[in-house]
């Protein structure tokens, strides 16, 4: 994540005084000190959760875990969806929706040690930040609701959704927005991700990725020495595109984030490939980064023909190919500064005392704000470190304040009145 450069206006009065006549009712109150009296259930919820691998397009049991949990807790019309999305609702008085949702995959693949342990208040894992934590939080602001019985106008829905890390490229939440069931009548949406309360993603960072891939013909190290050699031309087309000049306003990244090919250490390999992410803020920077990788390929590919045409020992026509394919495309945007999730948000967090920053970042939320709905990210409490490797920890400490946050924020959008 990196900090924008903008502020948001200060939240009104009215809402500010709606978030503290909530704070104060009975319910909310109860529910806070059932918050702090839960800790060990939340803590075995988190630990249970990440214990099922959730590999890229692999988080069915992931959603069947969640689905079972949705039901105990009363919620109702669970179900999973043809992507693998989990949803339940609780039903509200009026029009409209509110969701809350937590991604459920993780970037780790099939058969990766998971060594999920506890350790005093630390948690340890792959995945038990991001995204156990959200999720974690999710089920605790269903349970609340049940238990409390907590007034809301609009209806809630909750959805462990699938498809957010890396290759999935936001599968899941494109999944609930392109449904005629949801994506007309869902009137705000806050995203649970990670670890935290000192930030609110209001701004969707836009990124695109793709497979570049070049093909030879391959041949043996010795007898077809100075055969075109695909390894050589994307690290040829590497060393170009790494020059390239990215733009610090608005901030632009480019990454080279993994690279195959090759059989043996003696044998000119027939194929290559690498993945390439180009992020920014500026679509216009994502599309000028594309293009430059792409003339970088060409300049790779162009230099490794030259060399295996004027090679002594070549006796074979260069036969090179190469392709980019798109493999993500997330999309950007920005929530309107005045926008209601975000003042309530701010709201919220002036009467915890809680600083929180407005960041811009790449989550579930890049969904629904670009295609102009008012939508926010935030954390689920405590502290986390180490996120995507396997030393990955979370802190419990002070799970309770993000609860008290995301409680407050909900039922402010939903209409919380007697």
């Amino acid at each position: 994540m990196s900090p924008v450069s903008r502020t948001a206006p200060e939240p009104t009065s009215a809402i500010a005084q709606e978030v503290a006549r909530l704070a104060a009712t009975p319910e909310v109150r109860n529910a806070l000190e059932w918050f702090r009296d839960q800790e060990t259930e939340f803590a075995r919820w988190q630990l249970e959760l990440a214990r099922i691998p959730a590999p890229p397009f692999g988080e069915a049991a992931r959603s069947d875990w969640l689905a079972e949990r949705f039901r105990a807790l009363g919620l109702l019309k669970v179900h999973k969806d043809a992507v693998g999305n989990v949803c339940g609702s609780n039903p509200g008085v009026s029009q409209g929706i509110i969701s809350i949702s937590a991604h459920l995959d993780t970037v780790f693949p099939a058969n990766t040690p998971l060594n999920i342990r506890q350790q005093g208040r630390k948690l340890y894992g792959p995945s038990i930040s991001d995204n156990a934590s959200g999720v974690t939080a999710l089920l605790a602001i269903a349970a609340a609701f049940a238990n409390f019985n907590l007034p809301h106008a609009a209806s809630l829905l909750f959805i462990g959704n699938v498809g957010e890390e890396g290759e999935g490229d936001l599968r899941g939440m494109r999944r609930i927005f392109s449904d005629p069931q949801w994506k007309d009548s869902i009137q705000a949406s806050v995203v649970l991700d990670g670890a935290g309360t000192d930030t609110i993603v209001a701004e969707a960072l836009g990124s695109r990725r793709f497979e570049v891939t070049v093909r030879g013909p391959g041949g043996h190290s010795w007898s077809d020495f100075g055969a075109p050699n695909p390894i050589v031309v994307l690290g040829r087309a590497i060393h170009v595109f790494s020059q390239t000049r990215v733009s610090s306003s608005p901030k632009t990244t480019f990454n080279v984030g993994v690279i195959r090919g090759g059989t043996s250490v003696n044998s000119i390999p027939e194929s290559a490939s690498m993945r390439v992410d180009l992020r920014s803020s500026s679509a216009s920077e994502i599309e000028r980064l594309e293009f430059e990788l792409r003339r970088a390929l060409e300049q790779g590919m162009l230099e490794e023909e030259v060399r295996t045409a004027s090679s002594r020992n070549s006796h074979r026509r260069p036969e090179l190919s190469s392709e980019m394919v798109v493999i993500g495309d997330r999309p950007g945007g920005e929530l309107d500064p005045g926008a209601r999730i975000l003042q309530i948000a701010r709201a919220v967090d002036a009467h915890l005392g809680n600083d929180a920053h407005i960041q811009r970042a790449s989550t579930d939320a890049n969904i629904p704000i670009s295609l102009g709905r008012e939508a926010i990210a935030i954390g689920s409490g405590g502290s986390g470190g180490g996120a995507h490797t396997l030393q990955e920890w979370f802190d419990t400490s002070g799970r309770e304040l993000a609860l008290e946050r995301i409680l407050l924020i909900m039922m402010c959008l939903a209409g919380a009145t007697k």
